[in-house]
């Protein structure tokens, strides 16, 4: 067996990648089982680096909050801001203290430089403007879409005023407020405010529908895409909202739910755009049904990267990663008996799998489940391995500066 699993390893590189699927893919997205490890996030940049270089990939979509993402998008095309400010201002979740991730602004940044806009790379946020402990107020996504439609469209098309939404709105505060996420009696998600701004939001993006020949006219394709994104991303801030106020025992999975519909309206987005590296954990972008024990019960839900694939096809594909061991967090060497067990053996520290060759070569023994001794890290499922393109294995992550979670959490 260790023989065959040697035959379906190779290195790292955008190239092979490229030759061990199927088609070539629009999306093609790679997992991390463990956030805050920097090691993961440099093989990552190289591997967009080469994508960029060899395969005329334009687009990175990460884990991280779509709107805020727009800031960093700006800098790496037009160079507003600084350096200092996109990396704290243009991710969430913590991320914009890594090194790595800072390290990618900067060679996008760098890379665009004296480029014409057709020749650039563009970043963007894959996730909703949430957090584990809320979401945000959809005050930006719905004032910015009002905005843009304001100054295009007649007057008298539009639901409401300017003045109408600020007032429905509130003060952002009673949107976020974190207790709301454990006592659905906090949220405002089915206030009779709530219920007014979801028929208006609704409104707003059936304008910019019906609008749609006029508004490519006279918009240039960012500003397009960004107004496109504001009125998605409004209808599902409502939506998120109006089940955080719910008390059925489906409430946590329809928020679950949500949040990956959201995300997959992203990534679809992203993929007009031309081929796209998307980056975020495996649970995201992996292809089966994901299963979790919450407020005590079990949950289901089909993630982002079910629902793409389910639309896509080939032209979405999925790399899994994992790791061998992050001693900082107490993940040892994994048992032989496991997945990971059997690609900790392999002599090299990073290498690419075929999943197709890896099952062949498992002969339809079935590895052993890892189990980890730290919350952060997911270990491969080996029952997820047919529905896998192929595993990135990085068998240590150094100990360095921890970064994730952030303190605050």
């Amino acid at each position: 067996m260790t023989l065959g699993i040697e035959d379906a390893a190779q290195a790292v590189d955008a190239s092979r990648v490229m030759e061990l699927l199927p088609a070539r893919p629009r999306l093609l997205a790679l997992g991390e089982p463990a956030h805050g490890e920097d090691v993961l996030l440099h093989l990552r940049n190289d591997l967009f680096r080469q994508l960029v270089e060899r395969h005329g990939h334009r687009t990175i979509a990460i884990e991280s909050d779509c709107l805020m993402g727009l800031a960093v998008d700006d800098y790496v095309t037009s160079g507003a801001g600084s350096l200092d400010e996109a990396v704290e201002r243009g991710f969430s979740h913590g991320f914009g203290a890594s090194p790595a991730n800072r390290e990618l602004v900067a060679w996008m940044r760098a890379y665009n430089d004296g480029r014409p806009p057709s020749e650039q790379v563009h970043f963007a946020g894959a996730d909703g403007p949430l957090e584990i402990t809320g979401a945000a107020s959809p005050r930006q996504a719905l004032t910015a879409l009002h905005a843009y439609l304001a100054a295009r469209v007649d007057a008298a098309l539009l639901p409401c005023t300017a003045e109408t939404l600020d007032r429905l709105l509130g003060a952002d505060d009673r949107w976020t407020d974190p207790a709301a996420m454990t006592d659905p009696s906090r949220s405002v998600g089915r206030t009779p405010e709530a219920d007014r701004l979801r028929l208006l939001a609704d409104d707003l993006t059936a304008l910019l529908d019906a609008q749609t020949p006029h508004l490519t006219a006279a918009s240039s394709g960012d500003e397009w895409d960004r107004a496109r994104l504001y009125g998605r991303t409004a209808v599902g801030l409502l939506r998120y909202h109006h089940w955080t106020a719910d008390t059925s025992p489906g409430r946590i999975a329809r928020l679950l739910g949500q949040r990956a519909s959201m995300m997959a309206a992203n990534l679809l987005a992203v993929a007009e755009r031309g081929p796209a590296l998307v980056y975020a954990h495996n649970g995201h972008l992996q292809r089966d049904v994901n299963r979790a024990h919450m407020a005590g019960r079990p949950v289901q839900w089909w993630n982002a990267g079910a629902i793409v694939s389910a639309q896509m096809g080939e032209e979405y594909a999925f790399l899994a990663t994992a790791l061998g061991t992050i001693r900082h967090r107490g993940v040892q060497a994994p048992p032989p008996d496991t997945l990971e067990g059997l690609l900790y053996a392999l002599p090299e520290d990073r290498r690419l799998l075929d999943a197709r060759r890896l099952a062949a070569a498992l002969g339809g023994a079935a590895p052993a489940p890892r189990v980890s001794p730290w919350f952060g890290y997911a270990p491969l499922d080996p029952a997820h391995l047919a529905a896998t393109d192929a595993i990135v294995f990085v068998k240590d992550a150094p100990a360095g500066r921890t970064w994730w979670p952030p303190a605050e959490s």
